[in-house]
């Protein structure tokens, strides 16, 4: 039963994004709602993301000059060694599988609420379509907003990396520098960016669609919000999973 379930899920999905992803009936609306979605969304995420990237910078700086420690390897290999980190990794997949946790309840949260209170089916029987109006503008401005927040991750993680090396002198801050500066590829910075869009697209469309089929009351509304973080986090592993080996393999 829960394959059928599962399959009968995805459907619904397809579906729901079919409606979703159609032209909007008032251009004039959508970018109100746009602008809405790119506050509420991207801009209010500003701040965790550079707490957590300042901190997770750092700590892969510190743990990475602890842990090599040979003279076999020169010591600007801890800064690249974190930049490949930070670039390729963390500030696409593991930040989006933080804010899967932010973003992706908001939006399920608020839809939902909107689904258990009539509103949508209000909106349906004025003839508006309300999976386009609704969810259509969260999608676009989450998605817009992601190299920001990709941008503020890599510059407070590499940050991080380099207080720690001014707190500790091991490597020094020059060392360091070169390390980032080293064997540089523009490609990765691109490349983790467009992951990061990928993501958001999944982070904002799973959990519209968890919000928007929500039945029953205030408790409904929560396990939607839950199901939704977890669905994402699973599916963000995998096609970074994918993504990485068509993209990098």
């Amino acid at each position: 039963m829960n394959l059928i379930r599962s399959l009968e899920s995805v459907g619904e999905y397809a579906l729901l994004m079919k409606k979703v992803l159609s032209v909007p009936d008032r251009m004039r609306e959508f970018m109100k709602e746009f602008m809405k979605g790119v506050y509420a969304l991207g801009v209010n995420s500003i701040w965790i993301v550079i707490i957590i990237s300042f901190f997770i910078g750092a700590v892969i700086v510190l743990q990475i000059a602890l842990n090599i420690d040979s003279p076999m390897l020169p010591r600007f290999t801890v800064g690249v060694v974190s930049r490949e980190i930070i670039l390729l990794e963390f500030s696409s997949t593991i930040m989006c599988l933080i804010l899967s946790g932010k973003v992706g309840s908001n939006v399920a949260s608020e839809i939902g609420t909107m689904r258990i209170t009539e509103q949508i089916d209000a909106l349906d029987i004025m003839g508006v379509n309300s999976a386009n109006y609704l969810i259509l503008p969260k999608i676009a401005s989450f998605v817009a907003f992601m190299p920001v927040l990709v941008i503020f991750s890599m510059f407070m993680g590499l940050y991080g990396g380099y207080i720690i090396c001014m707190v500790l002198g091991t490597p020094s801050i020059e060392t360091y520098i070169y390390g980032i500066q080293a064997f540089f590829r523009e490609s990765f910075v691109w490349y983790s960016i467009f992951k990061s869009m990928l993501f958001g697209f999944i982070i904002a469309s799973v959990a519209a669609y968890f919000g928007y089929t929500a039945k029953g009351g205030a408790l409904e509304v929560g396990q939607a919000s839950t199901n939704s973080v977890v669905i994402n986090s699973v599916l963000i592993l995998v096609t970074d999973l994918l993504f990485t080996q068509l993209a990098l393999g």
